[in-house]
């Protein structure tokens, strides 16, 4: 059986409880707000080193696939490293909107601010729910801060390095004749950047995610491996949306999100096998 919370611990009425979630609901936006205030004075960084860098040929990426179509040329007597290596490519970003620069410079801020501070958001839901845990709970479930922190940001900089940057050569340079001249709105380039990071860094948590369903019962490893399959098919539909229409580009987060469900499938066995344990004792 779980151990008891110790006596000693004073049990919180309603409004108690109402004012301490209020105080951690402010300390989480105070420190995605000072982390949006930096991000909004080092606007030049933020902008023209991160958010615009993957528009140019020149960023790591897409140095990186030049390398290797280089390889490949050499060792695949069909391929062409020209196919790989795109160094005059540079998206061109336009402003629509009178208003739009400054709207996406607050924007853009916020969510930097936002991801940056996960991990400060994270911990503080983790204080909040940490009083109402069974010791061995606490135990069990002390390294969700920081495996949820480090997974997010392997998500971030996994679809920022990779996903991003292809998505924005594949639809950047895709056109339907060539009358048609590609001039992309900012907002629009901006969103796909966001979203794509924000999305695949929420993704990278399944593992946190089967921990505490397995843990509370409603998950079992047994179901996971029996809907491999039909996981399978989720993943593919998810790289579908997430990564251009290109069999490529969907493989690329495919793979990890296989590995993610694997690793998930994993952690749900040492629990199960853990709780069940306990129940038994």
């Amino acid at each position: 059986m779980a151990k008891k919370r110790k006596d000693t611990e004073k049990e919180m009425t309603f409004w108690e409880h109402l004012e301490e979630l209020r105080w951690h609901i402010v300390r989480s936006i105070a420190a995605i707000a000072i982390f949006a205030i930096i991000a909004f004075i080092s606007k030049d960084f933020i902008f023209n080193q991160i958010i615009l860098a993957p528009k140019s040929g020149d960023f790591i990426t897409h140095r990186g696939l030049c390398h290797i179509g280089r390889w490949l040329e050499r060792h695949v007597a069909f391929i062409s490293s020209s196919a790989f290596c795109l160094s005059d490519f540079n998206l061109k970003i336009i402003n629509i909107k009178l208003a739009g620069q400054f709207l996406m410079h607050f924007y853009i801020s916020f969510f930097v601010g936002l991801i940056v501070a996960i991990p400060f958001v994270i911990r503080e839901i983790w204080s909040f729910i940490k009083p109402a845990l069974y010791e061995n709970e606490k135990k069990y479930t002390g390294g969700a801060v920081l495996w949820s922190s480090m997974l997010f940001i392997a998500g971030v900089l996994f679809s920022y390095f990779l996903i991003v940057p292809i998505t924005i050569l594949f639809l950047g340079t895709y056109n339907v004749s060539d009358y048609v001249e590609n001039q992309i709105a900012l907002n629009s380039y901006i969103n796909t950047v966001v979203m794509l990071s924000f999305s695949v860094g929420l993704i990278f948590e399944l593992p946190v995610f089967i921990y505490f369903l397995t843990k509370v019962g409603i998950i079992t490893p047994a179901f996971m491996r029996k809907n491999r399959k039909i996981m399978i098919v989720v993943i593919l539909i998810i790289a579908a949306i997430i990564t251009p229409p290109d069999v490529f580009s969907q493989i690329l987060i495919a793979i990890p999100l296989f590995g993610l469900y694997e690793l998930s499938i994993l952690i749900s066995d040492r629990v199960f096998k853990k709780r069940e344990k306990e129940i038994s004792t």
